[in-house]
Protein backbone atom coordinates (compact mmCIF):
# COMPACT_ATOMS: atom_id res chain seq x y z
CA UNK A 1 0.00 0.00 0.00
CA UNK A 2 2.94 2.03 0.68
CA UNK A 3 4.19 1.58 -2.66
CA UNK A 4 0.93 2.32 -4.44
CA UNK A 5 0.21 5.76 -2.50
CA UNK A 6 3.57 6.81 -3.05
CA UNK A 7 3.97 6.48 -7.19
CA UNK A 8 0.18 8.39 -6.94
CA UNK A 9 1.50 11.33 -5.16
CA UNK A 10 4.89 10.88 -7.66
CA UNK A 11 1.87 10.96 -10.33
CA UNK A 12 0.40 14.22 -9.31
CA UNK A 13 3.41 15.97 -8.82
CA UNK A 14 4.41 15.26 -12.81
CA UNK A 15 1.21 16.39 -14.45
CA UNK A 16 1.33 19.46 -12.37
CA UNK A 17 4.85 19.86 -13.44
CA UNK A 18 3.48 19.14 -16.74
CA UNK A 19 0.82 21.75 -16.71
CA UNK A 20 3.14 24.59 -15.94
CA UNK A 21 6.18 23.25 -18.80
CA UNK A 22 3.33 23.29 -21.44
CA UNK A 23 1.71 26.94 -20.08
CA UNK A 24 4.97 28.35 -20.21
CA UNK A 25 5.58 26.81 -23.58
CA UNK A 26 2.32 28.49 -25.05
CA UNK A 27 2.93 31.74 -23.00
CA UNK A 28 6.40 32.24 -25.27
CA UNK A 29 5.36 31.18 -28.43
CA UNK A 30 2.65 33.49 -28.22
CA UNK A 31 5.22 36.43 -27.11
CA UNK A 32 7.91 35.68 -30.03
CA UNK A 33 6.76 37.08 -33.27
CA UNK A 34 9.31 36.45 -36.12
CA UNK A 35 10.36 39.19 -38.33
CA UNK A 36 10.51 38.33 -41.71
CA UNK A 37 12.27 40.69 -44.16
CA UNK A 38 10.44 40.89 -47.40
CA UNK A 39 11.84 39.39 -50.51
CA UNK A 40 12.50 42.47 -52.81
CA UNK A 41 10.76 43.02 -55.81
CA UNK A 42 13.01 41.13 -59.23
CA UNK A 43 14.65 43.79 -61.58
CA UNK A 44 13.44 44.01 -64.72
CA UNK A 45 15.44 41.67 -67.16
CA UNK A 46 17.06 44.07 -70.35
CA UNK A 47 18.02 41.99 -73.33
CA UNK A 48 21.55 42.68 -74.43
CA UNK A 49 23.14 42.38 -77.97
CA UNK A 50 25.88 39.41 -78.54
CA UNK A 51 28.39 41.52 -79.94
CA UNK A 52 31.36 38.98 -79.42
CA UNK A 53 31.07 36.90 -82.70
CA UNK A 54 32.18 39.48 -84.76
CA UNK A 55 35.53 39.61 -82.37
CA UNK A 56 38.72 37.25 -82.62
CA UNK A 57 39.00 33.93 -80.91
CA UNK A 58 41.40 34.06 -78.10
CA UNK A 59 43.22 31.05 -79.02
CA UNK A 60 42.84 30.54 -83.01
CA UNK A 61 45.87 30.77 -84.90
CA UNK A 62 44.46 34.17 -86.48
CA UNK A 63 44.59 36.16 -83.24
CA UNK A 64 48.29 35.06 -83.10
CA UNK A 65 49.16 36.25 -86.57
CA UNK A 66 47.16 39.46 -86.10
CA UNK A 67 49.46 39.81 -82.56
CA UNK A 68 52.63 39.52 -84.31
CA UNK A 69 51.23 41.82 -86.91
CA UNK A 70 50.67 44.69 -84.75
CA UNK A 71 54.07 44.00 -82.35
CA UNK A 72 56.46 44.54 -85.24
CA UNK A 73 59.09 45.30 -82.99
CA UNK A 74 60.88 42.13 -84.13
CA UNK A 75 62.62 41.98 -87.62
CA UNK A 76 60.13 41.40 -90.39
CA UNK A 77 61.71 37.79 -90.96
CA UNK A 78 60.39 36.99 -87.59
CA UNK A 79 56.98 37.00 -87.97
CA UNK A 80 57.61 35.94 -91.64
CA UNK A 81 58.82 32.76 -90.10
CA UNK A 82 55.67 31.87 -88.04
CA UNK A 83 53.11 33.13 -90.42
CA UNK A 84 53.53 30.31 -93.15
CA UNK A 85 53.04 27.82 -90.47
CA UNK A 86 49.55 29.19 -88.87
CA UNK A 87 48.09 29.43 -92.45
CA UNK A 88 48.83 25.80 -93.37
CA UNK A 89 46.96 22.41 -92.62
CA UNK A 90 48.40 20.54 -89.74
CA UNK A 91 49.52 16.74 -89.84
CA UNK A 92 48.72 14.21 -87.49
CA UNK A 93 52.10 13.91 -86.07
CA UNK A 94 52.04 17.83 -85.15
CA UNK A 95 49.76 16.58 -82.09
CA UNK A 96 52.42 14.69 -80.00
CA UNK A 97 55.73 16.55 -78.12
CA UNK A 98 59.13 15.24 -80.32
CA UNK A 99 60.05 13.58 -76.89
CA UNK A 100 57.65 10.90 -77.47
CA UNK A 101 58.44 10.17 -80.53
CA UNK A 102 61.07 7.12 -81.61
CA UNK A 103 63.24 6.75 -84.80
CA UNK A 104 63.39 2.77 -85.07
CA UNK A 105 64.69 2.55 -88.53
CA UNK A 106 64.72 3.96 -91.84
CA UNK A 107 63.73 2.51 -95.61
CA UNK A 108 65.13 3.36 -99.31
CA UNK A 109 62.62 3.57 -101.22
CA UNK A 110 63.18 4.31 -105.09
CA UNK A 111 66.58 6.07 -103.74
CA UNK A 112 65.04 8.07 -101.28
CA UNK A 113 65.64 7.32 -97.98
CA UNK A 114 62.08 7.23 -95.71
CA UNK A 115 62.18 7.32 -91.67
CA UNK A 116 60.03 4.85 -89.63
CA UNK A 117 58.89 6.86 -86.76
CA UNK A 118 57.17 4.87 -83.34
CA UNK A 119 54.54 6.77 -81.90
CA UNK A 120 51.86 5.15 -79.19
CA UNK A 121 52.56 2.21 -80.58
CA UNK A 122 51.76 2.83 -84.41
CA UNK A 123 54.34 3.20 -86.71
CA UNK A 124 54.68 6.03 -89.31
CA UNK A 125 56.62 6.33 -92.40
CA UNK A 126 57.89 10.11 -92.54
CA UNK A 127 59.84 11.74 -95.35
CA UNK A 128 61.79 15.44 -96.14
CA UNK A 129 59.26 18.01 -95.93
CA UNK A 130 56.72 16.65 -93.07
CA UNK A 131 55.88 18.08 -89.95
CA UNK A 132 57.04 16.45 -86.45
CA UNK A 133 56.06 17.46 -82.82
CA UNK A 134 54.10 20.47 -81.66
CA UNK A 135 56.95 23.75 -82.55
CA UNK A 136 56.45 23.26 -86.25
CA UNK A 137 58.79 21.04 -87.01
CA UNK A 138 59.71 20.56 -90.63
CA UNK A 139 61.81 17.66 -91.53
CA UNK A 140 64.85 19.13 -93.58
CA UNK A 141 67.16 15.72 -94.08
CA UNK A 142 66.67 11.74 -93.24
CA UNK A 143 69.78 9.61 -92.90
CA UNK A 144 70.19 6.30 -91.57
CA UNK A 145 70.76 7.33 -88.22
CA UNK A 146 68.92 10.18 -87.93
CA UNK A 147 65.41 12.51 -88.39
CA UNK A 148 66.82 16.45 -88.94
CA UNK A 149 64.39 18.74 -87.88
CA UNK A 150 63.85 22.61 -88.18
CA UNK A 151 61.75 23.58 -85.90
CA UNK A 152 60.33 27.29 -84.57
CA UNK A 153 60.39 28.04 -81.21
CA UNK A 154 59.75 31.00 -79.13
CA UNK A 155 62.52 32.54 -77.17
CA UNK A 156 61.65 34.33 -73.80
CA UNK A 157 61.60 37.81 -75.47
CA UNK A 158 58.89 36.42 -77.53
CA UNK A 159 60.99 36.58 -80.86
CA UNK A 160 60.05 33.27 -82.93
CA UNK A 161 63.59 31.55 -84.07
CA UNK A 162 64.77 28.65 -85.96
CA UNK A 163 66.44 26.22 -83.78
CA UNK A 164 67.87 22.57 -85.63
CA UNK A 165 66.98 19.33 -83.32
CA UNK A 166 67.54 15.78 -84.39
CA UNK A 167 65.63 12.59 -83.84
CA UNK A 168 67.94 9.59 -83.63
CA UNK A 169 67.50 5.80 -84.13
CA UNK A 170 67.06 3.98 -81.31
CA UNK A 171 68.60 0.78 -80.65
CA UNK A 172 66.07 -2.04 -79.09
CA UNK A 173 67.82 -2.73 -75.79
CA UNK A 174 65.55 -5.70 -75.47
CA UNK A 175 66.98 -7.83 -77.98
Amino acid sequence: MVVLSAALLLHACSSSADDELRQWMQAERSAIRPQVQPIPEPSKFEPKAYTAEQMLEPFSGEKLASVLRGAQSGPLSNSALIEPELNRRKEPLEAYPLDTMVMVGSLDQKGKLVALIRVDNLLYQVKPGNYLGQNYGKITKITETEVLLREIVQDAAGEWMEKSTALQLQEDASK
